[in-house]
């Protein structure tokens, strides 16, 4: 797996220094019916626990797909995989977690299949190249620390508190947030 690392932002620059780029953020033109996304969640969830990805606080994962014929490929640390991180004040990035090969995650697993989300990971797959495709859970009052991931990342909300919102990049007071209503 090759990472790029051209558009990574360089935050030990001085304020003059900095040049903001969103072009890694995309708007989409499609669309899903968020009822039906909330109903294949909560019918999900009836059968099947989060994983806590090894056991980190206020994370959860349910996969939705796998490396074909291997039901391991979904658990423990495998349902984070790697990510960058600046863990203290030296500025330093540091790996986290273990590094897996997102496109070879091509099956859907068949106890989902009768769920929106098999409809929806066939819509996507036919636009875009797809790795692992999961339910991710963020439990209230937790945040995500500052990270980058080795490859685009496509996210949909499907439940969330009211006035919830993520804060996707912050440099200079200039704020780029999603919020997410439902």
């Amino acid at each position: 797996m090759t990472i790029n690392n051209t558009k990574v932002v360089n935050l030990n620059l001085k304020k003059e220094e900095r040049v903001l780029d969103f072009s890694d953020f995309q708007k989409q033109n499609i669309k899903f019916d968020i009822l039906k996304l909330q109903e294949a969640y909560n019918q999900i969830v009836q059968t099947k626990k989060f994983d806590d990805g090894g056991g980190v606080t206020h994370f959860g994962a349910i996969s939705l797909t796998q490396i074909p014929g291997d039901p391991d490929s979904i658990k423990g640390n495998k349902a984070r995989g790697v990510y960058w991180t600046k863990p203290d004040k030296s500025g330093n990035e540091v790996s986290r977690d273990v590094e897996i090969d997102e496109s070879s995650y091509s099956e859907f697993i068949k106890d989902y299949e009768n769920t929106y989300f098999k409809e929806v990971y066939d819509i996507l797959s036919s636009r875009y190249k797809l790795g692992r495709v999961r339910i991710l859970l963020k439990e209230p009052r937790s945040t995500l620390s500052w990270h980058r991931d080795p490859e685009p990342r496509l996210h949909i909300p499907i439940i969330s508190n009211p006035g919830c919102q993520w804060l996707l990049i912050m440099l200079q007071n200039i704020c780029l947030l999603m919020v997410l209503y439902g």
